[in-house]
């Protein structure tokens, strides 16, 4: 039985020597016929998607430092726009206050102006006054006294 055994298995190996053979050739024919060619094109692969990775990543840099140069610009023309504008604006009140300052100093002048007229009637309306005041006492000593005495009072 071990004999029988025994030969049934050196039959099997016997028998299986062609699987192998034929197994091992297969492998081979598989590695250089499928597997190359198929490792060659996803490493090509894999190095033109990291290529066009690595691209895609400097075109994202390159418009990133774009972006940013036209922030920069945009910043600074901003700046020199509020600059101009806050010049324009000082220009603008400068000019405002000179003109203020001549209306303010042309109003004083003709506030004077007026008041220097209106003193000049004053003392002429008072000069007048005085003057006829001793004409206007002379005509109420005339009404008031009788004629004989008012001839007095006024040759004193």
């Amino acid at each position: 039985m071990i004999d029988e055994l025994l030969r049934q298995i050196g039959d099997l190996a016997l028998g299986s020597v062609p699987t192998i053979v034929l197994f091992v050739i297969l492998v081979f024919a598989y590695r250089f016929v499928l597997y190359g060619p198929l490792m060659r094109m996803l490493a090509e692969r894999r190095e033109r998607t990291m290529g066009a990775v690595e691209k895609a990543r400097a075109a994202i840099a390159a418009a990133d430092a774009k972006s940013q140069e036209y922030e920069a610009k945009l910043r600074a023309a901003r700046a020199e726009i509020f600059h101009r504008r806050e010049q324009r604006m000082q220009e603008w009140n400068a000019q405002r206050e000179r003109a203020l300052a001549s209306a303010r100093e042309a109003a004083r002048e003709r506030v004077a102006a007026a008041r220097r007229a209106i003193e000049a009637e004053a003392a002429a309306a008072r000069h007048q006054i005085e003057a006829s005041a001793d004409q206007l006492a002379g005509q109420i000593l005339k009404a008031i006294l009788p004629p004989e005495t008012a001839s007095m009072e006024g040759a004193r």
